[in-house]
Protein backbone atom coordinates (compact mmCIF):
# COMPACT_ATOMS: atom_id res chain seq x y z
CA UNK A 1 0.00 0.00 0.00
CA UNK A 2 1.33 3.46 -0.87
CA UNK A 3 0.37 6.52 1.13
CA UNK A 4 1.05 10.22 0.78
CA UNK A 5 2.62 11.82 3.83
CA UNK A 6 2.99 15.49 4.68
CA UNK A 7 5.96 15.88 7.03
CA UNK A 8 6.03 18.44 9.82
CA UNK A 9 9.58 18.37 11.25
CA UNK A 10 10.69 20.31 14.34
CA UNK A 11 7.26 20.03 15.93
CA UNK A 12 6.59 20.17 19.64
CA UNK A 13 4.70 16.90 19.60
CA UNK A 14 4.83 13.60 17.75
CA UNK A 15 1.64 12.38 16.14
CA UNK A 16 0.16 10.82 13.01
CA UNK A 17 -3.19 12.00 11.66
CA UNK A 18 -5.15 10.64 8.71
CA UNK A 19 -6.56 13.45 6.58
CA UNK A 20 -9.96 13.43 4.86
CA UNK A 21 -8.32 12.90 1.44
CA UNK A 22 -6.65 9.66 2.59
CA UNK A 23 -3.19 11.16 3.09
CA UNK A 24 -1.41 11.37 6.43
CA UNK A 25 0.25 14.23 8.27
CA UNK A 26 3.14 13.25 10.53
CA UNK A 27 4.57 15.61 13.16
CA UNK A 28 8.05 14.77 14.48
CA UNK A 29 10.41 16.71 16.73
CA UNK A 30 13.59 15.89 14.79
CA UNK A 31 15.06 18.43 12.35
CA UNK A 32 15.27 17.62 8.63
CA UNK A 33 19.08 17.32 8.82
CA UNK A 34 20.93 14.19 7.65
CA UNK A 35 17.69 12.23 7.31
CA UNK A 36 16.81 12.48 11.01
CA UNK A 37 13.22 13.55 10.30
CA UNK A 38 12.77 10.80 7.70
CA UNK A 39 13.87 8.16 10.21
CA UNK A 40 11.50 9.61 12.80
CA UNK A 41 8.63 9.59 10.28
CA UNK A 42 9.28 5.92 9.47
CA UNK A 43 9.31 5.14 13.19
CA UNK A 44 6.08 7.08 13.80
CA UNK A 45 4.27 5.39 10.91
CA UNK A 46 5.44 1.95 12.02
CA UNK A 47 4.17 2.64 15.51
CA UNK A 48 0.87 4.04 14.17
CA UNK A 49 0.21 0.98 11.99
CA UNK A 50 1.64 -1.37 14.65
CA UNK A 51 4.18 -2.93 12.27
CA UNK A 52 7.97 -3.28 12.12
CA UNK A 53 9.99 -0.33 10.83
CA UNK A 54 11.44 -2.59 8.13
CA UNK A 55 7.96 -2.75 6.56
CA UNK A 56 7.87 1.04 6.04
CA UNK A 57 9.83 2.33 3.02
CA UNK A 58 10.28 5.92 1.87
CA UNK A 59 9.75 5.83 -1.91
CA UNK A 60 10.03 9.51 -2.83
CA UNK A 61 10.29 12.91 -1.23
CA UNK A 62 13.50 12.33 0.70
CA UNK A 63 14.28 16.06 0.75
CA UNK A 64 10.76 17.51 0.68
CA UNK A 65 7.78 17.82 2.99
CA UNK A 66 5.51 15.77 0.72
CA UNK A 67 6.51 12.12 0.68
CA UNK A 68 5.34 8.82 -0.77
CA UNK A 69 5.68 5.90 1.64
CA UNK A 70 5.17 2.21 0.89
CA UNK A 71 3.78 -0.02 3.63
CA UNK A 72 4.59 -3.69 2.97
Amino acid sequence: MKITVLAKPRSRERKVVKNSDGSYTVWVSEPPDDGKANKAIIYALAKHFNIAQSRVELVSGHAGKKKIVRIV
